[in-house]
C-alpha cells in the first residue's frame, strides 16, 4: 500500500495551523520512568487550544476551502473536542458551524463549542447517532462536511502532534496514542514514520470498544454490535476507511485498557503529573502503567496526552468489583 499523505502535505498543514495552535510541551516524567526503567515523556495536548488536540485537523480543513465553500459553513458530528476544534477553527475562519452531539455528551464541552459560536443539535446516544443525524442535516442544508477522523485533510492537521514529537525528541523509540476513530494515530504514525521508519507506534483502544483492533485482525471494518466502554473519546462503533488502511501500515501494535484502568490512571495523573487529563487521553499512560506492551530498557517514550476536557462527573461515586 502507498501511505495517504507524504509528508509535504504534514509540513503544509502544519503550517496551515502554526499561528492558531500551541506547540505544546512534552514533558518528562521521573515516577513513570522510574517504573518502567525507560524514559517517559507525555506530549501535552491536554494544554492546547480547546483543551484538545481536535483543532489542530479542522484548522488544515478550512485552509484547504475555496472561499466559496466557506461561505456554505461546517457541519460535524463529535463526542466533544471535535466539536470545540470545528467550532474555533470556523470562528478563526468567519465561518458558520453545526455542530450534532450526543444527547448525553458532557455539559462542559456543549457549553465550550456553544461558547466558540457554534450551533449545538443534541441526538441520540453515542456518536454513531450524532454522525447519521449529522448526515442528514448536511443534506438538507449544504453545509461542508467534517468528518472527525476519516478524512485526510484533517489526518494531515492531526499529525502536527507528530511532527512536534519528532522536533522535541528526536531519538524517540516508541510513541503510544490512543484510538477512537483512528484521526490522531494516523496523522502521527505518517507525520513519524515518514521520517524514521523504525520508531514504534503502539496504539491504545477500550477493552469495551476495541472497533480497529477487530477491523486490523479481521483486515477489513468490522463494525461492533455493542460497546460497554463509558470514555466518549473511545467510543466508536466502527472506524474509518482511511484510518484502518493507514493503521495497517504504520502502526505496529493496538492494546486495549479497561475503562477501571482508565480511571484510575486518571487519579494517578492528576496526583502524580499533576494534570487534569481526560479519560480518552490517559488511555496511552494507563497502557503503560499496566504494561501492555514490551517497553523495552532505557527506551524513549512519548505517551500522548491527547486532551484535558474531563467530565469531573463520571469520577464521581464509581465502584468496580
Amino acid at each position: 500500500m502507498m501511505a495517504l499523505l507524504d509528508l509535504s502535505d504534514f509540513e503544509k498543514a502544519y503550517e496551515n495551523a502554526r499561528n492558531h495552535v500551541h506547540h505544546t510541551p512534552l514533558l518528562t516524567n521521573r515516577t513513570l520512568s522510574q517504573m518502567t526503567g525507560a524514559n517517559i515523556h507525555l506530549k501535552a495536548e491536554l494544554f492546547q487550544k480547546t483543551g484538545s488536540y481536535k483543532i489542530r485537523g479542522p484548522l488544515n480543513v478550512l485552509a484547504n476551502m475555496s472561499a466559496e465553500d466557506r461561505k456554505r459553513g461546517l457541519i460535524c458530528s463529535s463526542a466533544g473536542n471535535h466539536a470545540q476544534g470545528v467550532a474555533y477553527a470556523a470562528r478563526v475562519y468567519g465561518v458558520s458551524a453545526t455542530v450534532v452531539m450526543a444527547a448525553n455528551a458532557t455539559q462542559s464541552k456543549i457549553d465550550a463549542t456553544r461558547g466558540y459560536g457554534a450551533e449545538v443539535i443534541l441526538h441520540g446516544e453515542i456518536w454513531d447517532d450524532a454522525y447519521e443525524k449529522s448526515l442528514e442535516i448536511q443534506k438538507e442544508q449544504g453545509q461542508i462536511y467534517v468528518h472527525p477522523f476519516d478524512n485526510p485533510l484533517l489526518i494531515a492537521g492531526q499529525g502536527g502532534v507528530g511532527l512536534e514529537i519528532l522536533q522535541d525528541l528526536p531519538d524517540v523509540d516508541i510513541v503510544v496514542v490512543p484510538i477512537g476513530g483512528g484521526g490522531l494515530i494516523s496523522g502521527i504514525s505518517m507525520a513519524i514514520k515518514l521520517q524514521k521508519p523504525d520508531v514504534k507506534i503502539i496504539g491504545v483502544e477500550s477493552s469495551g470498544a476495541p472497533a480497529m483492533k477487530n477491523s486490523v485482525e479481521a483486515g477489513k471494518r468490522i463494525k461492533l454490535d455493542n460497546v460497554t466502554c463509558i470514555i466518549d473519546g473511545l467510543v466508536v462503533k466502527q472506524v474509518g476507511e482511511h484510518t484502518l488502511r493507514t493503521v495497517q501500515e504504520f502502526v505496529d501494535e493496538i492494546v486495549l485498557v479497561s475503562d477501571e484502568e482508565i480511571f484510575e490512571t486518571i487519579l494517578w495523573v492528576m496526583e502524580r503529573a499533576k494534570m487534569s487529563a481526560e479519560g480518552a487521553a490517559v488511555a496511552s499512560v494507563a497502557a503503560l502503567m499496566h504494561q501492555r506492551f514490551d517497553i523495552p530498557e532505557g527506551a524513549n517514550i512519548a505517551c500522548v496526552l491527547s486532551g484535558g476536557n474531563l467530565d469531573l462527573s463520571q469520577l464521581r461515586g464509581l465502584k468496580w468489583n
